[in-house]
């Protein structure tokens, strides 16, 4: 990844930066993303054919290697139609269907990442402490069908997806409440929040790969001052990073998406997966 570096703002607000630090290494395990078959259509298609580009890259690397994504295709019905669709999208290495109650598959099996169209669905996995979004099906339609599978581009929010939410309860008592507070917590890291453990996954196969197989992204409508000292610092006190931190300072999320271009963006306000998808972009719903 590249050395530190400070873009200055664009008119819109925008600034930019870029980061580097090692962090610790964990136990090989497959990287599982469990997605609703309900969803599984164009762009999450294309974030499937994604991962599995990032898969080839290391098991060229790494031959013997367990820790490699895998994809749990839930489904409530038509599994024969489902294994159609993955066999013509050359998609079989990677996703298994499985016709597994929701609850009994996060209990038995460690999930990374669970997509699904219903809220009630993704809520009971955040409760259980798997990173979970919401994608409207219906939004989806209007998204390009195909899309460049490299590198892998993933772009997360800050507040309530990789750190607490904290700062935006704070955020409802008026902007001038947010700022004083993230001047005075400057120097104090944020709480983890559901994606942290999602991002930490990525960052190790990054180092792994030592390629830009994988691109991370943090999009945030925090201000570059204390409030995006604050969302660097949190980062950084976990061993972690982005490839890329976007601090818009309350302007619109769009344009930057649109110029990333991500697989996949998270976020927890409606507002900003509105204008995720208005850019062509894929978005999960955070309901944390």
């Amino acid at each position: 990844m590249a050395s530190s570096r400070m873009v200055p703002p664009k008119d819109n607000g925008e600034h930019s930066t870029t980061k580097v630090k090692k962090h610790k290494s964990d136990p090989e395990i497959p990287i599982t993303v469990a997605i609703s078959s309900d969803i599984f259509r164009g762009p999450v298609i294309n974030f499937a054919k994604a991962l599995k580009e990032v898969n080839e890259a290391l098991t060229e690397k790494y031959p013997k290697s367990r820790e490699l994504f895998e994809v749990l295709l839930i489904s409530d019905n038509s599994p024969k139609s489902l294994r159609s669709t993955i066999s013509e999208n050359d998609l079989d290495d990677l996703i298994t269907v499985s016709e597994e109650d929701l609850t009994a598959l996060l209990q038995r099996k460690k999930i990374h990442l669970f997509l699904s169209a219903e809220r009630p669905k993704a809520e009971e996995a955040l409760k259980m402490g798997t990173a979970a979004a919401v994608i409207c099906p219906k939004k989806m339609e209007a998204l390009p069908e195909t899309q460049a599978e490299t590198p892998l581009r993933i772009a997360f929010d800050g507040d309530a997806v990789l750190f607490s939410n904290e700062s935006e309860l704070v955020f409802k008592g008026g902007l001038n409440a947010f700022l004083r507070h993230e001047e005075e917590k400057a120097e104090e890291p944020m709480n983890k929040g559901p994606f942290k453990e999602f991002l930490e996954v990525l960052q190790k196969l990054q180092r792994k790969l030592d390629t830009k197989a994988i691109r991370t992204y943090l999009v945030t409508s925090r201000g570059a001052g204390c409030a995006g000292y604050r969302a660097l610092k949190t980062l950084r006190s976990w061993g972690l990073e982005t490839d890329e931190a976007v601090f818009l300072s309350g302007t619109k999320k769009g344009p930057t998406l649109k110029r990333i271009r991500p697989h996949i963006f998270f976020d927890d306000q409606e507002s900003h997966i509105r204008a995720a998808f208005e850019a062509g972009t894929l978005a999960g719903h955070v309901p944390y």
